[in-house]
Formats: C-alpha cells, structure tokens, sequence
C-alpha cells in the first residue's frame, strides 16, 4: 500500500474513533482529542520491543496498516511534513514531543535505542518500575506538561503504573495558529446557544466583517473552514474546520454518517469563498480527557491507552494540545450557492487538519459553550 492511501486510512479511523468516543465517554458533552497524538504513540508501540505478536497484530488491525513498516512510512510524512514547527516562518507553533520509558530487566534489540532517539526524536529510557512505579508516573506526567507549555497535567492517574509495568510510550503535542483573518473582539456579542435539553444559555459569539468565507452547504449540515496563517511555510496549509447540522439535535446524526461514509472529510470541503450572511462561532475552551476501560475499548486489551486534550478558540485563532500515554504490563455531491449563513448556535463538531497531507490533529464535539472545561 501506497503511503499516501495509508494516510488516508489513518484518516478514516480518526473520523471512526471520534464516533466511539463521541457515543460513549463523551455521551452529548464538550469533548477533543488528537488523533495524531494517538496513532504516533501506538506506532511507537508497534515499533518497540512491545510490536509483537497480538499486540502488534491488535495496533496494525485498529490503524489499518499493513505492516510496522507502513506505520513508520506514515509517521515520517506527518513528521515531516505536519509536525514541524511553523513559528519562525509566521505559521503556526508546532512542538511534538516522543518518550519511551521500559523496564530495565526486559531484554531490548541493541537496533531499538537507536530507532527510536534517530527517527521518532525520542527520549528512550530503562527504567525501574518494579521498585520505583510511583516515581516514574510523576516523571511521564512532568514530561507531558513540560512539552504542552503547561496545558496537559497529571495524563497518567494513580495506580496506572505499577510494578509489573513493562513500558510506557508517550506522546505530546502542542498546536497555536492565528486565524489568517482574525475576529474584531468589538463585534463579539452574548447570543443564543440552543442546548440538546431544548434549554439556551448566553454565550459570546464572534463575528467578523469578512463577507466572504469559506462555507459550503450540503444535505443536512455546513461545513466552514477557517484556515490559519500560513506566513512564509509554503509547503503546508493548517486549517480549522466546523461541521454544523442543519438541526438543532442534529450533532449525533451528523457523526454516525461521517464515520460511515469513507473519504468524508476530503469529499466534504469548501473550495472556495462565498459571500455569507448571519456569520456567529462561540468562543470557547475544553478540556477532556479518557483513558480505555469497560466503557470505552478499542477492540483490544493488550495495552492500555491513556489520553488528554485540550482546546481554546478565541479571536485571534487556536491554541491545542494533547498528550497520550500507552502503558503495556505483563501479563457525496457539493451543492454550490451564492449566499449563505453560518450561525454555529446549536451543538456541532470540529477539527484541525493540515490540508496537503490531510492529518487530523484534532477533533471535538462542542454542546455547551457556558461550560469552559469539560473533564
């Protein structure tokens, strides 16, 4: 399989685990998460001294690769290509951070050490969890909020790292863009949010004087883009998307066909601006976070994954970050128009994607904008 068609796979089940977990965890609540945080730390997995056997079988069958080898291949492009930080150039801020910490009386490949500090830029360390446990799940949870600027705190709970602990692989991210157009905050203004309970709340909308925008209707939902600034980094192109359904109670409908249809995110794009009418977004932060249990599987219990994410959006852009911990133990058609109105004031789903490589570096689900932070 081409790498290329294995990115576009690692896609489809970001659209596919926003579905799990939207129906589960995150019953009709605030809720984000990094699909790309995710897939990089089990790919580390896959690569370890862990990536054998049902494990490895297990991480291959959930990412929809063929092979470590395709794995890699993928994690090199988005490397490369989508975690690269655009600061210096005047794009986004990107920093991603790689840790992999075994214990020390597992035989490890003396290649392993090597792959992982040359290619995945990571901290590999052998460390003691028979007798330090508590130690270690301190030191993984300072790694993590040391390089999320401070967003993602306390990723690993207690008692997730004990003495038959045989790893942990972690990963952190940390996205801020500008929007290329950035929102007046004189034209932010309290309006209607309309709640799933048939209740509305006061919240801040903002609005813009930018009569164009690119939005697209389609049968049951809009779709706006709001791309970031992009400065001097030609070669790549962030954007933050907003999947609006048509209905106020829409929301669950709108994600089951999303998973359902394959290729939605890349069928389903504005292509161009189009002059808008009414044009309101709530501002707003989440904090979420879940971990895999009887409630939330992901169809294999060989590992188990320990994820946090966060998201604010305000006027000026987007700030994101996500830390993910795996622990292993022993043991369609687009309808052009010509005027349109984006009013996000009922519940609608989100992502932020880097559109050449067609990445997913987050996705959430907004219900309330009156509650800032939702755990």
């Amino acid at each position: 399989m081409g790498v290329q068609k294995a990115m576009k796979n690692q896609t489809q089940v970001a659209v596919i685990l926003s579905k799990q977990l939207f129906s589960t965890v995150a019953k009709r609540s605030n809720s984000v998460f990094s699909p790309a945080s995710i897939t990089a730390a089990f790919t580390m997995v896959a690569s370890g001294p862990d990536g054998k056997g049902e494990t490895l079988k297990a991480i291959l069958s959930f990412l929809r690769s063929s092979s470590v080898e395709e794995l890699n291949a993928v994690y090199n492009l988005i490397s490369s290509s989508v975690f690269a930080d655009g600061s210096s150039f005047g794009g986004p801020t990107i920093k991603v951070a790689n840790g992999v910490w075994v214990e020390q009386t597992i035989p490890i490949n003396p290649s392993v050490k090597p792959l992982f500090e040359n290619f995945f830029k990571a901290v590999f360390a052998s460390v003691d969890f028979k007798s330090k446990a508590e130690e270690l799940r301190l030191e993984v949870n300072a790694w993590a909020k040391q390089h999320t600027d401070g967003l993602i705190k306390d990723l690993l709970p207690p008692r997730s790292v004990h003495s038959f602990t045989k790893s942990v692989y972690g990963n952190a991210l940390y996205f801020k863009g500008a929007w290329e157009e950035r929102f007046d905050k004189a034209m932010t203004m309290n309006r209607d949010f309309h709640l799933f309970n048939g209740a509305s709340i006061s919240v801040p909308f903002m609005s813009s004087y930018y009569k164009r925008q690119y939005v697209a209707a389609y049968d049951g939902f809009k779709v706006l883009k709001l791309p970031f600034r992009q400065g001097g980094d030609v070669n790549r192109s962030f954007s933050m998307y907003f999947y609006l359904p048509d209905g106020r109670f829409g929301l669950d409908r709108l994600v089951e066909r999303m998973a359902s249809t394959p290729r939605f995110l890349d069928g389903y794009v504005p292509r161009e601006r189009v002059a808008v009418g009414e044009f309101r977004i709530p501002k707003f932060k989440i904090e979420f976070g879940f971990e895999t249990s009887k409630e939330f599987n992901l169809g294999f219990d060989v590992v188990d994954l320990y994820h946090k994410a966060c998201v604010e959006v305000d006027e000026e852009g987007a700030e994101a970050a996500a830390a993910t911990a795996v622990v292993t133990s022993v043991g369609c058609a687009f309808v052009k128009i010509d005027y349109v109105s984006f009013v996000a004031d009922h519940p609608f789903l989100f992502l932020i994607r880097e559109e050449r490589s067609g990445a997913v570096l987050f996705v959430g689900q907004m219900c309330d904008p009156s509650s800032s932070v939702s755990t």
